[in-house]
């Protein structure tokens, strides 16, 4: 399967777009319809199941999918104790609680990470595992272990499947400005970071931004996130080419927005696939969302920023070579993501990506590409490079608003 780090050819995109018509005649008549049926199928779901029953001295639980003003109400009622003997008992619950504490969520993921860990390492002992079995169990067991160093701060963890995983760095708490970076295609557990080509990754392209923040406003109190809790597409196949997965991943970025503690502004920078998904959550994200930035889109399941129906400054950027740029940019019956978000046709205000280097390389220090995120991330829009020799991507902008 071709990844969206390397480049299909033109003509592979429009067979894959003839083949999602087939798929999407499949599926509206019932053919690739799948149910499921019986207990739990995962460790989440059956943690989410004792939940739902379980109570804290004569209380009963929250519903999970309660919302975040709610649930921290509810976890801002218990004393300290109380509150670490729910993390203790069901940490993919607490973990994965939009509204618990952002501290507890922490010690709770940690706590589901060193389980998921101790399993994993049992499974590559496993004589029935096939060669490539082992080789996942192996490598599963090294993310698990990465991630459960003291330092790292883990603020949503699902091992299930493929797995999901979001990661802080800086004082999520006490942060005036937050940054969440949204990647796209091939995300997961096993790629959320990379030892080789390490900006390609979210927790590289984290680690960048951070840096870049710091340096660019030193006393302005930053948090940059990791974001890898949605499923992502694998690769350039049917769902890469159709809004399902973004529709989902829109309903978790903006539960994300919602839940952030404290009164923080907040940046979204959203990376290839990464951009379809906050396209469809813009007109659902809350007024702290002050910026949307995309790199090398394939659309934003919109026609143009009036489309998105967001008050968010909405930020674009394309270095020249990146081959998305060769991508169909329309939306037929499902089909694509709608306009480039490059074009004055669009209207976002188009930034300047010199340095970066083909459809991967946006966050890679020194670009030009992640300082202007940097700039944007810490509200110095006056500091950002425009793609053309003018500033009109810097016009109209006092404070927090848009002229």
């Amino acid at each position: 399967m071709t990844s969206f780090d390397s480049s299909p050819t033109l003509t592979a995109w429009r067979a894959l777009l003839a083949l999602a018509v087939v798929f999407i005649m499949l599926a509206t008549t019932g053919w690739t319809a799948v149910r499921h049926q019986g207990g739990p199928r995962n460790a989440l779901e059956a943690e989410l199941a004792g939940w739902a029953k379980g109570r804290i001295g004569e209380r009963a639980l929250p519903g999970a999918d309660s919302a975040p003003h709610r649930l921290a109400a509810f976890f801002g009622s218990l004393g300290s104790a109380q509150r670490a003997r729910l993390a203790d008992r069901y940490p993919l619950v607490v973990g994965n609680l939009n509204g618990a504490p952002v501290t507890l969520r922490y010690r709770a993921n940690r706590k589901a990470l060193a389980h998921s860990h101790a399993l994993e390492r049992k499974r590559v002992n496993d004589p029935n595992l096939t060669a490539d079995g082992h080789r996942e169990a192996i490598r599963r067991m090294h993310r698990f272990k990465a991630l459960m160093s003291a330092d790292r701060q883990i603020l949503a963890f699902d091992p299930s499947g493929p797995g999901k995983v979001a990661e802080v760095l800086g004082d999520l708490d006490h942060a005036q400005r937050v940054s969440v970076i949204v990647p796209g295609v091939d995300t997961n557990l096993l790629t959320f970071q990379k030892t080789t080509r390490k900006y390609t990754a979210p927790v590289g392209m984290a680690q960048s931004l951070y840096a870049a923040q710091r340096a660019a406003s030193p006393r302005t109190r930053t948090a940059v996130i990791a974001w890898a809790d949605y499923t992502a597409p694998v690769g350039v196949g049917m769902d890469s080419a159709i809004g399902r997965l973004a529709a989902g991943g829109a309903i978790r970025l903006t539960a994300l927005a919602n839940a952030l503690p404290g009164d923080s502004r907040v940046a979204l920078f959203c990376h290839s696939y990464g951009s379809v998904v906050c396209g469809v959550a813009a007109r659902e994200l809350p007024d702290r969302v002050d910026d949307i930035a995309v790199a090398g889109s394939p659309g934003m399941r919109a026609q143009n920023v009036a489309g998105l129906h967001s008050n968010a400054r909405v930020w674009a950027m394309r270095d020249s070579d990146d081959w998305i740029q060769e991508v169909p940019h329309l939306e037929v019956g499902g089909l694509g993501h709608g306009e480039d978000p490059v074009t004055p046709a669009f209207g976002a205000r188009v930034l300047s990506a010199a340095g970066a280097v083909g459809h991967a390389g946006y966050f890679e220090p020194g670009t030009e590409s992640v300082s202007n995120f940097a700039e944007i991330g810490v509200g110095s829009y006056a500091s950002v490079s425009c793609a053309s020799e003018d500033d009109t991507c810097r016009s109209g902008i006092y404070g927090n608003k848009v002229a």
